[in-house]
């Protein structure tokens, strides 16, 4: 592959036809937009000789980052040092978040160090700070912002939304009206993000009032001028709080704002509308989306059942669903999950359980909310083998993110003391089993509840003892004493 260096970027109006068609990006995307067959395309174009501009290669790693593919992304912009693409600072910038994502923290302070002091800017150290912010590592965060400033680095309002996105995940609220005094002496302009945070602390603080003056300053400025998302949070602040009537006046000026038409305001005005319980808007607003995305993605569609099924109208969830299906969508899970949820709670197992196997023959396998769904069902009815059948399967999946599914505390209760009153050895043994699938470490009360069930039934198990000191297990007295009848050759 040869990827050319920066020195003429190309108008992509003047390449040819068949370049179009190929475009990196397209290219990588033409067997489909899973991580998996993402990477397999990028390998192959690595392997190929076909020619990239750095214009190009840039535009695809951003729009990796865009959908979260980041390995990917991560292999192509290391390609273009490796390619002889000279990386500006900004280019190096990016890279360095891309490694903390696709190797760790780790690996990320380590490119950092070795980066050549001409570009160790507030660009580099900014992007540093924010991969300490996520980890919500709360010191190295607070060390790299004093060096920061000790270094009269450029610094804007991006670095002070950093700190104060991690002060709120951190719980540490009461700081954020502070950094907010400290941009404002430092004549740091705050930009929309900067006022959105310090809204939610002080709503986090029951302090309504504050966040009105919060909107009022920003309109005085004119930050609020064209931007939806003040109105969208102000919304959610006010719905948080129950004042139904602040809501509704906030959801008008956010549609107000949404001259652009942009799709996620239409989705929060569906969300924050099902909050107040106003079905007609929420139906207006659906049709205005519909109206200005006639091909909505299935992004809309589950957002809109999710909330029709929280407004108890599933007859239009079910007509909303049909409207999906209809236009032949790529079979979405989630989407179908919502709907199971629904047919749960209502009792309508059997319609839960036919749309299931109808999403299996769309090409939607059931991941681990599904089986999460249908298991608490059948918990709450007391079809226990079902129940404990559909934990199983949760197991066995995973999650959707290819991350372990770890059943609920309450879930292995229900099910640990199923087997004990049914004193069923071998079903306590085998959900243990799969148990060790998603977590490290079985407790020590799982495993006493294992042994009650051997009691109980009558079995013994001469090497239970070894077996709790190869899983360092300390049982109760209690429990001790029935080792000694179950603990016999």
């Amino acid at each position: 592959m040869a990827l050319q260096p920066f020195g003429r970027t190309r108008n992509i109006g003047r390449r040819s036809k068949k370049y179009l068609e190929e475009a990196l990006f397209h290219r990588l995307f033409k067997d489909g937009s899973s991580e998996l067959s993402v990477r397999q395309s990028l390998n192959c174009f690595l392997k190929s000789s076909k020619r990239a501009y750095k214009w190009e290669v840039g535009d695809t790693i951003k729009k990796l980052r865009g959908r979260g593919l980041y390995y990917p992304a991560f292999k192509l912009s290391q390609a273009m040092s490796e390619r002889g693409m000279n990386k500006t600072v900004s280019d190096q910038a990016i890279h360095l978040d891309l490694v903390a994502k696709a190797r760790g923290i780790a690996a990320a302070e380590n490119y950092f160090v070795n980066l050549p002091e001409s570009s160790k800017n507030h660009l580099t150290y900014g992007t540093l700070l924010n991969c300490y912010c996520k980890e919500l590592m709360t010191e190295e965060a607070k060390g790299l912002f004093e060096k920061m400033k000790e270094l009269n680095l450029e610094l804007t309002s991006m670095p002070y939304n950093s700190m104060m996105t991690l002060y709120t995940k951190t719980g540490q609220l009461q700081i954020i009206p502070t950094m907010i005094q400290e941009m404002k002496s430092a004549q740091i302009e705050l930009d929309g993000y900067s006022y959105n945070v310090w809204m939610r602390a002080l709503a986090a603080m029951n302090d309504i009032s504050g966040v009105e003056r919060v909107v009022d300053e920003m309109k005085k400025y004119g930050r609020v001028a064209g931007d939806w998302t003040t109105y969208s949070n102000l919304a959610s602040i006010y719905a948080d709080a129950g004042l139904s009537e602040k809501t509704e006046k906030a959801l008008k000026e956010l549609e107000a704002k949404n001259a652009r038409k942009d799709l996620s305001a239409y989705q929060f005005l569906i969300t924050l509308y099902g909050r107040t319980g106003n079905l007609l808007e929420v139906y207006r607003v659906w049709r205005s989306l519909r109206l200005a995305f006639p091909k909505s993605g299935n992004i809309s569609y589950l957002n809109m059942i999710q909330t029709l099924v929280k407004l108890k109208d599933l007859p239009g969830a079910e007509k909303c669903f049909r409207e999906w299906e209809s236009g032949d969508p790529s079979y979405d899970i989630r989407i179908v999950n919502a709907l199971i949820r629904a047919y749960a709670k209502e009792g309508s197992i059997e319609k839960a359980e036919e749309l299931k196997e109808r999403a299996r023959k769309n090409g939607a396998k059931p991941n681990a909310k599904t089986w999460e769904i249908l298991s608490e069902y059948y918990m709450q009815n007391g079809e226990m083998k079902s129940a404990v059948d559909c934990v199983a399967n949760a197991l066995s999946v995973g999650r959707g993110d290819g991350k372990k599914w770890i059943p609920s505390a309450e879930t292995v209760w229900t099910l640990m003391g199923h087997f004990e009153r049914e004193r069923n050895v071998d079903g306590a043994e085998e959900f243990i089993e799969n148990l060790k699938k998603s977590i490290d470490e079985v407790d020590a009360e799982i495993f006493e509840s294992l042994i009650r069930t051997y009691s109980a039934a009558g079995r013994t198990s001469p090497g239970m003892r070894r077996r709790l000191k190869m899983e360092n297990i300390e049982v109760s007295e209690d429990t001790k004493k029935l080792l000694e009848s179950i603990c016999v050759e």
